[in-house]
């Protein structure tokens, strides 16, 4: 039997599925539009097909994807992203894209009481894939003794002689700049989850700033709440202009 037009493109979208990692983007509706010599609306017909059998997803201002099980990260504890995966069976591992002692950004400055620090940023990979952009800012006295090397191995609070006591998280969303899509591999102005902590040493005194951005169709944050009087209102929320 003659197959319909929309079907032989879903057979073939099945096929490049097939073959691709979990998370990774399809071409946009235009482009494949232009390689099957079909309209929008019968390759738009095909993905729709191919997402209700569950192999693709799409998000807006990203487009199409390979399905994928999202990434939960818990935010009830202090941890690494590393140890947070790699307890999900994940492998792991990190690139130092930069390492530099330098002046702050006026808000790291303002948080971390000094005019110098050590920034590090470095790209974070699961089972491959990148899945995180992360800048890291210390004060530079505590960081004299640190090279590239130590903070390509190591996390911070196992190079940092401090005792922590805890850290401050802050959530938000956010879409991709030039820089943070090409390492992430998503489109400019696709969705991203924004995390910023701040690190505290036991006198209380800010000693890490660190912000997180990952993909936001692949990344799910997780807190388990104690029971409190009922609420409609998610803790900590509060209003940004």
């Amino acid at each position: 039997m003659r197959r319909i037009r929309y079907q032989e493109i879903a057979d073939d979208l099945r096929a490049r599925v097939g073959k691709a990692a979990p998370g990774s983007l399809l071409p946009s509706e235009s482009d494949l539009s232009r390689e099957f010599s079909a309209s929008r609306v019968t390759v738009r017909r095909a993905l729709e097909l191919v997402r209700d059998e569950g192999l693709i997803a799409s998000r807006q201002g990203l487009g199409w994807f390979v399905a994928a099980d999202l990434v939960p990260q818990r935010l009830e504890r202090l941890d690494t992203i590393e140890a947070q995966l790699e307890q999900q069976g994940k492998t792991t591992r990190r690139d130092v894209i930069d390492f530099s002692y330098e002046a702050p950004p006026e808000h790291v400055g303002e948080i971390l009481a000094t005019d110098r620090v050590l920034r590090v940023k470095r790209l974070n990979f699961a089972d491959g894939d990148p899945f995180a952009v992360v800048t890291v800012w210390c004060p530079a006295e505590l960081a004299q003794h640190m090279s590239m090397r130590d903070v390509q191995r190591q996390p911070f609070n196992e190079l940092l002689d401090v005792q922590f006591s805890g850290a401050t998280q802050t959530i938000g969303a956010d879409v991709a700049a030039a820089g943070d899509a090409e390492l992430l591999g998503v489109p400019v102005g696709a969705p991203l989850l924004k995390c910023r902590r701040v690190t505290a040493d036991d006198s209380g005194m800010a000693v890490l700033v660190s912000e997180f951005v990952f993909p936001a169709h692949r990344t799910e944050f997780v807190i388990d709440m104690t029971h409190e009087a009922p609420s409609m209102v998610p803790t900590g929320l509060r209003l940004v202009e």
